[in-house]
């Protein structure tokens, strides 16, 4: 996935010029390297406004959401993506869960302050409530949820957690992806046993292997890589 910053700067007229190019990337990317199965993402995006302007300004760069297949994701890491996620599914294709900036902006802890290192917790129940409550509202309409974070990596009964709300995705490290991707392998045998598998969908031909019903992921910096089942 591509990322395109949503920190207001994308409509000032500073960095006007700087997120044009960004864009022209992208549908370089997309249009003359013939990678249309790049998503943009959208982080730190704080309000509806902020929404329709970012959009605004990607349609009169080109990149209009729905046009040559091109998907728009948005962060879910701020509390008003959850509290209206309802009103941001209208905006975007779907929802990555940022579960370090979550828990900062719900708790209001600094995630690199010392002082406070023994208050930031991502398994606190206000943000793990917060995740339960994006997922049906968003699944509903018919969007997919990820999650990206350290958190899976380190804790398997946070990938476990994860697998019962019904995440998605989940995309970690390189050198955690098969630990992670045993953990969630046992977190679907307790929750779905034998309809653990789902066939693997692939909109151009018919179905492929069957693989688990959550996509595990490598991730780096810029996006998230699939390996095979």
């Amino acid at each position: 996935m591509g990322d395109v910053p949503a920190d207001g700067s994308e409509h000032s007229d500073g960095y006007r010029e700087d997120f044009a190019l960004e864009c022209q990337a992208l549908r370089r990317v997309r249009e003359e390297m013939g990678l249309t199965n790049v998503i943009v993402m959208i982080p730190f995006c704080r309000t509806l406004e902020e929404a329709d302007k970012v959009l605004e300004v990607m349609a009169a760069e080109g990149l209009r959401r729905g046009e040559n297949g091109l998907k728009v994701y948005v962060m879910a890491e701020i509390p008003s993506n959850i509290l209206l996620a309802q009103d941001f599914a209208e905006r975007f294709d779907g929802f990555s869960i940022g579960s370090n900036d979550l828990t900062q902006l719900t708790l209001g802890v600094d995630h690199d302050s010392e002082a406070l290192a023994h208050v930031f917790e991502e398994n606190d129940p206000a943000v793990t409530d917060l995740i339960r409550i994006l997922l049906p509202r968003v699944q509903t309409l018919g969007r997919l949820v990820g999650l990206c974070g350290q958190r899976p990596s380190d804790d398997p009964a946070y990938a476990a957690f994860l697998v019962r709300v019904g995440i998605d995705s989940i995309s970690v490290a390189p050198d955690s992806f098969a630990a992670v991707k045993q953990h969630v392998a046992v977190a679907e045998e307790r929750r779905y046993g034998e309809d653990r598998m789902v066939p693997r969908r692939d909109p151009s031909g018919p179905s492929g292997p069957a693989v688990g019903r959550v996509t595990v992921a490598s991730a780096t910096h810029h996006g998230a890589k699939e390996h095979p089942p």
